[in-house]
């Protein structure tokens, strides 16, 4: 079984240094920006999923390692293995997986990591159980952490459920981060695409409160005339 140098030293033989530079302006690693100081060896998305497939097999334990890693792409390959692992576990290692993941949130520390494996291990650990630490999550200082709580709701609203999500949102309203504003939009919006009816029941409520970039996400499928009125606030 691969360990995590092997993985990492195969990363690393991957590096592309102008697409690490590219990811580096993409995901705002400048002073004062979101991602602050992260570091990119430049892999594309599309390789690590590959890469993901090949080591899939790799411990939790070695899992750990690479999700500590300075370089984002193996931090995000990490998760990718472990979204892997977790839809084919037994209850048991799910726990693992997701304690894992609860307790390493300061390494899930952009929009990326967060999007592609809240919704997969938090939220599917969740789906029958207690939610209130997606409470203590969204009242979280961490940008991220607050991210975790509204993008694990994705897994319930694809099975129909949206009280979880109302609720969030309702308490993020006012949060001061863009990346924020754009998750609750986009989760309403999901909501919206299974029954728009109880997204406009949220909206009529809350939408002149909404900052001006949710409300967007929130209303993008809606006809042209129906955005307007929102935009307008003449709903």
């Amino acid at each position: 079984m691969a360990d995590s140098q092997e993985i990492i030293t195969h990363l690393e033989g991957l590096a592309n240094s102008e697409i690490a530079e590219s990811s580096q302006r993409f995901f705002k690693t400048g002073k004062g920006e979101y991602g602050y100081g992260d570091k990119f060896l430049g892999v594309r998305v599309p390789t690590l999923r590959k890469v993901a497939k090949l080591f899939h097999g790799i411990s939790v334990v070695e899992i750990k390692k690479l999700l500590k890693s300075e370089y984002h792409e193996i931090r995000l390959l990490s998760l990718l293995i472990l979204v892997g692992q977790y839809s084919k576990a037994n209850e048991d290692k799910k726990e693992i997986i997701y304690n894992l993941y609860l307790n390493h949130t300061r390494y899930i520390n952009n929009w990326d990591l967060v999007d592609s494996s809240a919704h997969y291990i938090v939220g599917a650990w969740l789906a029958e159980k207690n939610r209130s630490i997606l409470y203590e999550l969204v009242n979280s200082k961490s940008l991220w952490d607050r991210r975790i709580a509204i993008m694990s709701t994705f897994y319930f609203i694809k099975n129909g459920e949206f009280n979880d999500t109302l609720k969030l949102s309702e308490i993020l309203i006012n949060d001061t981060e863009d990346l924020i504003h754009k998750a609750v939009g986009w989760m309403l919006r999901e909501i919206g695409n299974r029954d728009q009816r109880a997204e406009e029941k949220y909206l009529k409520q809350h939408y002149k409160q909404m900052p001006r970039t949710m409300l967007r996400y929130a209303i993008e499928k809606f006809s042209k005339n129906r955005r307007q009125e929102y935009l307008k606030g003449e709903v």
